[in-house]
């Protein structure tokens, strides 16, 4: 991909703020091109019904990996980005690169005997907090750091995890599927809120 597209921070921030965010992609030439999108219905995880499956309480009591946060942020960006087929471009990861050093993009990581093994990044508005794309290189790493995630977002009075969309993987941990309008009310109400990720 082109890697000339990158989004500056401003418009980012607004752009989510309306219900919007960014996919890069390609058109038949092979150019690189940006999306915006805002899925109705909109998944979400309601963060006082997150549920835990069994199995991965068993590895929550293993204690294997040490989470960090915002410890190497390009480095878990870069990782999500890893794969075959990737919305990630690496304009879109200078553009969130830049976003973290302006302190509203986040890094959650898990580590494992010292090295980088699974993760996820984000970003955080007032109370609500966008999930954007998590990465594992081991069992239960990124949905370890997951558990954190929702654990730190609660104590710090968060009202709104954004999935973007629901699927099966999510599914397990709680995400519904709620409708554009009702999506749109509930972010309104957690930009509102006085906290700090």
């Amino acid at each position: 991909m082109n890697p000339s597209i990158k989004i500056e921070a401003d418009m980012l921030l607004q752009a989510y703020q309306m219900g919007l965010f960014p996919m890069a992609d390609e058109d038949e030439s092979g150019k690189e091109q940006l999306g915006w999108y805002a899925p109705d219905p909109r998944g979400v995880i309601p963060l006082d019904e997150f549920h835990i499956p069994h199995g991965l309480k068993r590895a929550l009591k293993k204690g294997e990996y040490e989470i960090r946060m915002d410890t190497v942020f390009p480095s878990v960006i870069e990782m999500c980005a890893d794969r075959t087929e990737t919305w990630i471009s690496s304009g879109i990861q200078a553009s969130y690169i830049r976003l973290h050093e302006s302190g509203w993009a986040h890094s959650v990581e898990s580590w494992y005997e010292g090295e980088l093994v699974g993760g996820l990044y984000g970003v955080s508005i007032g109370g609500a907090f966008f999930g954007e794309s998590m990465f594992s290189k081991r069992t239960d790493a990124s949905k370890v750091a997951l558990v954190h995630l929702v654990a730190h977002l609660k104590e710090r009075g968060f009202v709104l995890l954004d999935t973007q969309w629901s699927n099966s993987h999510l599914e397990q941990f709680g995400c519904i599927e709620i409708p554009r309008d009702q999506y749109m009310a509930e972010l309104e109400c957690a930009l509102q809120a006085e906290v700090k990720f």
